[in-house]
């Protein structure tokens, strides 16, 4: 009996120890991130503290236009529109810190009044005074807080699947509960499940191409982005956003794709309650993500959106 328990106790842990080596995933180095994911429109730049990644692209002499992208995205996000837009508007974008190829916070600070620092020093050091916000996601909520907060920079909002609402595990001025076993990414990645969780963005799964899950999982292995996650999310501390909002005075569009399985639709109900002045464009056959599931139906709304 003893032997028959000793044998099964080491066939488990050698199950175990087969399974940690087969995940494992040290970071990826810098110089090959930023060999393959940069390009001759990529800049890095010190606001505050920070190394920035940023495209700061197209018409020097035209409207600008600032994107956010959402947890675990890049500038990359951002590509398709991108192009189109160059061609009439200032175009910038960039990683935030912890995300794509900017590396973590310096301070190890990742709430929306820091996000709020640097997007104002990255608009300094660019010399914008004026533009158009576009958010997606928690970049979404980052995009309508900055919006309140500093209204005299902003001349247009766009709100795709903004966050910023209270949900179940998302209260009000309450840290949410992290589960301490999920530090473990830092050391344990496994693609498979990496794959599920990003699946969920797209309501056509088939978007989600090898080379852009590749993206999305070698930049996530970039030194100490895993990390930086972890920490986003313990220390997203979510504000009423009602005194905030109605504060929002600016022309605002609200694109929501209908098969979002992320921020669904019907919260949207909850920012034109707020803001009388959005407008909401829902987008059939559409998920989370879509300036990359159907970036020229997408954007044909945007692009409406902000004609003069």
């Amino acid at each position: 009996m003893k032997n028959t328990l000793r044998n099964l106790l080491l066939f488990i842990l050698g199950i175990t120890c087969l399974a940690i080596i087969s995940f494992w995933r040290s970071d990826l180095p810098e110089d090959y991130l930023v060999k393959k994911y940069s390009n001759s429109s990529s800049q890095f730049v010190a606001i505050e503290g920070n190394r920035l990644h940023i495209r700061d692209t197209g018409n020097p002499n035209g409207p600008v236009i600032v994107f956010i992208h959402g947890f675990g995205a890049s500038l990359h996000t951002w590509e398709e529109w991108s192009i189109v837009l160059e061609k009439d508007f200032r175009v910038i974008r960039f990683d935030l810190p912890g995300s794509g190829l900017s590396g973590p916070d310096q301070k190890l600070d990742y709430s929306d009044d820091r996000s709020n620092q640097i997007i104002l020093g990255l608009l300094d050091t660019l010399k914008v005074q004026k533009m158009s916000i576009v958010g997606n996601s928690i970049g979404g909520r980052i995009a309508w807080y900055f919006t309140a907060k500093y209204p005299e920079r902003v001349e247009k909002l766009v709100l795709i699947s903004p966050d910023g609402f209270e949900s179940p595990g998302m209260s009000y001025n309450k840290a949410p509960e992290i589960p301490s076993y999920l530090s473990m990414i830092n050391y344990i990645f496994p693609k498979f499940l990496f794959r599920e969780n990003l699946e969920i963005a797209y309501s056509n799964k088939s978007v989600l191409s090898s080379q852009l899950f590749d993206r999305y999982y070698e930049l996530a292995l970039y030194p100490g982005n895993r990390q930086a996650m972890i920490d986003r999310m313990r220390q997203t501390v979510l504000k009423d956003p009602t005194p905030l909002l109605k504060k929002i005075d600016c022309p605002v569009l609200l694109l929501w794709g209908e098969g979002d399985a992320m921020i669904p639709i019907r919260n949207a109900r909850d920012y034109l309650a707020l803001m009388p002045q959005a407008k909401l464009q829902a987008m059939q056959n559409m998920g989370h993500l879509p300036q990359e599931e159907d970036p020229e139906r997408s954007l044909s709304y945007v692009m409406k959106f902000l004609k003069p």
